[in-house]
């Protein structure tokens, strides 16, 4: 899964209709050039290539100021269901370090709060799982035949899931207190698919 298709996709449905210089300037808002690598090349190459697997249709074309003109873009139903299960997937799935997970945590509002908390604590459980199994590998990695400076690096691992899942307790009780305008809520930029002509 690749975070540049995940946010292409999710600001052009955020936007209902919308061309490479504002997919650009609403990602570089939100500094995904730093935590997800997403550049203005990559962005208009996704673009392009979405049209062509028929996730995007070009639906205007606009008179650039001084340079080429400006293509619009919509998602069509494919479009959206693929934004959908890239969504999906990512916030239950991609590891924290990913910035998969940061494309997802962005987008996150365009779930229903139900359907966002439910995979949420999917994640919880996962993160469970895997402190469960740092804490096994750091009293148990010699017995195993691991040097014993290995269990540094299991203790590593086991501070990032803890930190990990503190931040998730608190995401989701955030969510269950009604922070935060999801797509189901009154007002929600992300509430429907854009209508098509």
């Amino acid at each position: 899964m690749s975070a540049t298709r995940l946010l292409v996709l999710g600001v052009v449905r955020m936007y209902g209709r919308a061309h490479g210089y504002q997919v650009r300037r609403e990602l570089l808002s939100w500094s995904a050039d730093k935590w997800a690598n997403v550049q203005p090349g990559s962005i208009y190459h996704a673009l392009k290539k979405m049209t062509a697997e028929h996730l995007l249709e070009q639906v205007e074309v606009e008179p650039g100021d001084s340079g080429p003109d400006r293509v619009a873009y919509r998602l069509t139903a494919d479009g959206d269901h693929e934004f959908r299960v890239l969504l999906a997937r990512a916030l239950a799935d991609a590891p924290m370090s990913r910035p998969e997970m940061g494309a997802a945590v962005s987008l996150m509002p365009a779930l229903s709060r139900k359907h966002a908390l439910t995979l949420l604590r999917k994640r919880l459980v996962d993160f469970e799982a895997e402190a469960k199994q740092s804490r096994m590998l750091i009293d148990n990695g010699e017995d195993w035949g691991k040097a014993a400076h290995v269990s540094e690096l299991f203790r590593l691992w086991s501070g990032i899931a803890d930190t990990s899942h503190e931040w998730l307790i608190g995401l989701i009780a955030r969510l269950e207190a009604g922070e935060y305008v999801m797509a189901d809520d009154p007002g929600s930029s992300f509430g429907s698919p854009p209508e098509t002509e």
